[in-house]
């Protein structure tokens, strides 16, 4: 019996047309990346067409993508024919426009390309006789066509194949003409954008109503408009090898500090990454490292609140596709403040940073405070509410610690799901696992009621924190403090406050203290927690160190004093 074919059928091997494995040597990775693109290495543009369009054919892979449009035609110069061709996307562009001050300018005939008479082409080559003045004017092709033939109001020439592609991978298009060293980069864009809309996570009342999106160029127009003024600077700054994203670094050039914004744009230069998608990857980028993961940056969505600080003599990064705008340095009472406070009078404001405040503290201690009171300091509660709360608990056959957590846990779930269900049930998502889920725990005996409302405030005062990043900060850390609190009580709490708070008063953001003007101890003139009157807010904050300090004059209405 041969035992070999009885094995061999219980066996299979795949065939050699199906064996497909993606390992490599070191070698050939190495060998893959240097030979990637042979003509990756082409930096100028040359004179002779057929080479440039061979290039770009190689460097977009005309043959694949299906959006790259190459154009080829004959334009005419003074009745001399020019081979030449356009390149774009298709989706990125307006087609009317390259159709209407393009193609049609250059390819039709008409009085500025051709000669009608004989007198006019005498008049336009004259040539003086005289020995002493006999240099002739070479016609110069380029600006010929970028000043007569291109009816466009965005023109750039440029000597640079990286350059030519980086615009229309932007959603400009180029236009190569034989016997010039050099392509025009047209701007055509015509993509899809979202419009201006109102903020939908920082929503105020009294104040504007617009927002960023994701197009770079509209939200500078954005701050432009709200500052109003020529000092305002903003440079274009690439990021990412691949996606070359293009960032805008935005400061008041009379105002800001010089040794922020080189700060600023020595960390924005200095960047070696293949791609960058949003503001939220920059800003892990540049931020010192911290032990905590207490946000450096602050981070809005909102024009006038942006202006704002760059009138105060902060630095800004707009990152193009991402509808949020990165102001450094900030300080902690950046996180606190609202763009709301600017509009209501100064006993209204500081009544709200009060109430954020206490919202804070309560968010970050208070479910902490109930476990060490219940488990160590039942003491300090009246007699009526401990025995109310230990009647509350005498079936739940958990410990506290526990319970704690089943709740947090739970309720940063309801929060999670409320944000990514859809739209229309979100809402209900949120009532029932607040009061269904809620009040079966407490039904089933498996948390106490106290408990509940200990989640619940808990939770609401963390919707009270105006900046999210910082909010989360204090619903991660939370955790922390609980479980402090159980094992060594309020001792435990007060070393892990004492620890907490001192490495806040360690943390710089830019070079500017993240407590300032608290710890250490600065002279703000009127720019600490609490907001004076505006007739009172002579200075900027003295901590960003701007090159002008004053914001106005001493008595700034001028109708009531004279």
């Amino acid at each position: 019996m041969d035992f070999k074919k009885i094995l061999d059928s219980f066996t299979w091997k795949p065939q050699e047309a199906y064996d497909f494995s993606i390992a490599q040597t070191e070698e050939n990775n190495h060998n893959q990346e240097e030979n990637v693109n042979p003509l990756e290495n082409r930096k100028k543009i040359v004179s002779h067409l057929d080479v440039n369009l061979e290039y770009i054919k190689t460097r977009f892979n005309t043959f694949l993508n299906s959006d790259i449009i190459l154009r080829e035609f004959t334009l005419l110069v003074h009745n001399k024919p020019y081979k030449a061709f356009l390149l774009f996307i298709d989706g990125m562009v307006d087609s009317n426009l390259i159709n209407d001050f393009i193609l049609k300018p250059l390819m039709l005939r008409n009085s500025t390309n051709t000669f009608q008479t004989q007198k006019e082409k005498n008049i336009s080559q004259t040539i003086t006789n005289n020995v002493s003045l006999r240099k002739v004017k070479k016609f110069d092709l380029a600006q010929y066509i970028s000043s007569r033939l291109l009816p466009q109001n965005s023109i750039t020439e440029e000597k640079e194949m990286d350059a030519i592609i980086s615009g229309v991978n932007a959603g400009n298009c180029a236009l190569f003409i034989d016997t010039l060293e050099i392509a025009f980069d047209i701007e055509v864009k015509g993509f899809k954008q979202r419009s201006v809309d109102s903020p939908n996570n920082e929503i105020i009342i009294k104040g504007p109503q617009e927002a960023f999106v994701e197009n770079i160029r509209t939200n500078t127009s954005l701050l432009r408009r709200i500052t109003n003024n020529e000092q305002l600077i903003i440079e274009n700054i690439e990021i990412g090898k691949v996606t070359k994203t293009k960032c805008a670094l935005c400061y008041m050039e009379n105002i800001t500090n010089s040794d922020l914004v080189a700060e600023v744009k020595y960390r924005l230069n200095n960047l070696e990454i293949d791609s960058l998608l949003s503001s939220g990857q920059l800003e892990q980028l540049i931020i010192d490292d911290n032990q905590i993961g207490v946000p450096e940056i602050l981070s809005t969505e909102r024009p006038d609140k942006t202006a704002k600080h760059l009138l105060q003599g902060r630095v800004v990064v707009l990152v193009n596709g991402s509808p949020y705008s990165l102001i450094m340095p900030a300080t902690f009472i950046d996180f606190m403040s609202s763009p709301e406070d600017t509009n209501l009078k100064p006993y209204f404001a500081n009544f709200l940073r009060t109430l954020r405040f206490l919202a804070s503290i309560i968010t970050l201690l208070l479910p902490g405070f109930y476990v060490a009171v219940t488990s160590f300091h039942q003491e300090i509660l009246p007699t009526e509410l401990l025995y109310s709360i230990l009647s509350a608990r005498e079936t739940v056959p958990f410990p506290v610690i526990f319970e704690i957590f089943i709740m947090e846990v739970s309720f940063e779930l309801i929060r999670e799901a409320g944000l990514r269900v859809p739209s229309p049930i979100g809402p209900t998502i949120g009532i029932v696992g607040a009061l269904v889920l809620g009040q079966a725990a407490v039904s089933a005996n498996i948390v106490s009621p106290i408990l509940i409302i200990i989640i619940a405030l808990t939770g609401i005062a963390s919707f009270a924190i105006p900046d999210f990043s910082f909010g989360f900060h204090l619903r991660f850390f939370r955790f922390g403090f609980v479980l402090l609190g159980y094992i060594a009580g309020f001792l435990g709490i007060s070393i892990g406050l004492f620890v907490y708070l001192s490495i806040l008063c360690n943390i710089r953001s830019f070079g500017v203290p993240f407590m300032a003007p608290f710890a250490p101890a600065i002279n703000s003139k009127g720019n600490g927690y609490f907001i004076p009157p505006i007739w009172k807010q002579e200075y900027r904050a003295t901590y960003v160190a701007p090159k002008k300090e004053k914001a106005q004059d001493h008595i700034s209405m001028k109708w009531k004093y004279k």
